[in-house]
């Protein structure tokens, strides 16, 4: 998707801070945090939602987990204990479509939803 913000750094068009990286995922620091550590984990392929992800594509959701689970070993917060969260449609927050989960930790994290 030419329009689409993360598609743009995934092509290195805009900026970021990559945390890791490997063939089918980017994984970079968010530019609004949440939480001391707050890490965006997206697939390279545009895939606008949770609920587009089909067939082949859900090789990419173990890729997906994997660099969390790296993700998580970098930032150090794998023993600690973090939170993935992915926002699916508009009613479920989600405000990019391109699929992204993120990635919270660093601190002890509230359980109540706003």
């Amino acid at each position: 998707m030419e329009d689409c913000i993360f598609c743009k750094i995934v092509r290195g068009e805009i900026p970021s801070t990559v945390v890791y990286e490997n063939d089918d995922v980017l994984a970079f620091e968010d530019i609004n945090p949440m939480a001391p550590v707050h890490v965006v984990v997206i697939p390279k392929k545009h895939i606008a939602t949770l609920m587009d992800v089909k067939g082949d594509e859900m090789g990419t959701m173990g890729s997906i987990v994997s660099a969390v689970q790296e993700v998580a070993k970098i930032k150090g917060i794998d023993e600690k204990g973090f939170r993935m969260v992915v926002n699916c449609n508009e009613e479920g927050g989600q405000l990019v479509f391109h699929l992204h989960i993120h990635v919270l930790g660093g601190k002890r994290l509230r359980d109540e939803l706003d």
